[in-house]
């Protein structure tokens, strides 16, 4: 009996030394000699050496200057990996869609062909009548209450704003509590769909948009305030423009600049997706350097084509670009956004 309860114990010392010493050790340093790069996450450096990303793992930019990548649900959070898992039926889904379409789509045919529809939801949006009636905030909040109460909590000053408002406003939210007894003492995000229809009545044609300012002490300060153009305007309500005005023949674009990969966390976008942004990039960088826009913009689609590879050295699927090494290119060749 003795004799095989020690070799129970040697064969145990055997498999834990070969598995979770040996083994492991073999790897690292097979990693760290042949593949140090991938061994080490993968890792780029910015201008000056300092390690600013993964080329593995997407993430966010935001100005101008710069290629964007592909949505993310996680919102690019790399231990949060995931896909939205939302049906084309699922509204969520198509608002986030229609906010990337918003600022961004183009006319294809007539007399604005090639014109940024934009504009034009804009000056819709001032007129304040959606489906025959007044006020499209109220009919927005109304409508998709989950956005409504998703604008409340997406940033700390739209949060304040809406509270503000209920402390001036202790009437409406002292009837929206009889409305819904079971919910006492609402949270700021409850009474979203009350401050909208009250904010529509009072700002016709106008929304809460963060505005930023400079102060008599040269101080830029960022408040909510009504208004009636912006982003925010462009992008929101992209959507409900669209069926007011489903005759308007607009430009298709890159499947993968509205819509998420997988893990949410797609490093890479298509050079259709690239080029579609080529415009853009181009023109800030050739208004910042103060240069021939149809110069820069020639750098700059030849910097994509130079970057970009495809599966198989090329022999299947279609060219890609990396996000990240893309825009240190661009870093590298005309320096810091100002």
């Amino acid at each position: 009996m003795l004799r095989y309860f020690s070799k129970s114990i040697l064969l145990l010392l055997f498999s834990v030394i070969i598995c979770c010493i040996i083994y492991p050790l073999v790897l690292w340093a097979i990693g760290k000699t042949v593949f140090p790069f991938q061994a080490d996450g993968s890792l780029l450096k910015g201008p000056d050496g300092t390690v600013v990303g993964s080329k593995l793992i997407a993430q966010p930019f935001t100005k101008d200057e710069y290629f964007q990548p592909r949505p993310s649900s996680p919102s690019y959070d790399a231990s949060a990996s995931a896909s939205s898992s939302l049906a084309p039926s699922n509204y969520t889904l198509r608002d986030r869609v229609a906010r990337v379409l918003g600022p961004i789509v183009k006319y294809r045919g007539g007399e604005k062909a090639g014109q940024l529809v934009a504009p034009d939801v804009e000056q819709w949006f001032s007129k304040d009548v959606y489906g025959g009636e007044p006020h499209i905030v109220a009919q927005w909040a109304g409508q998709h209450n989950s956005l409504a109460q998703a604008w409340v909590g997406a940033d700390p000053k739209n949060g304040a704003y809406v509270d503000d408002w209920a402390k001036n406003n202790p009437a409406l939210v002292d009837q929206w509590i009889k409305d819904n007894p079971t919910t006492p003492k609402p949270k700021t995000a409850d009474l979203a769909v009350v401050f909208f229809t009250d904010f529509s009545n009072k700002n016709p044609g106008r929304f809460p948009s963060a505005v930023t300012k400079t102060d008599a002490d040269g101080k830029e300060v960022t408040a909510i305030e009504p208004v009636k153009e912006g982003s925010d305007i462009q992008s929101i309500f992209f959507e409900m423009w669209r069926h007011e005005h489903p005759e308007a023949d607009l430009q298709d674009v890159p499947g993968d600049l509205v819509t998420a990969s997988a893990s949410g966390l797609d490093p890479h976008i298509t050079m259709q997706n690239a080029l579609f942004q080529l415009d853009r990039v181009a023109a800030k960088w050739a208004a910042n350097l103060h240069r021939n826009p149809d110069t820069v913009r020639k750098e700059i689609e030849q910097m994509l084509q130079q970057n970009a590879s495809a599966p198989f050295n090329g022999l299947a699927g279609e060219p890609f670009v990396n996000v990240l090494e893309i825009n240190l290119e661009l870093c590298k060749r005309y320096g810091n956004p100002s």
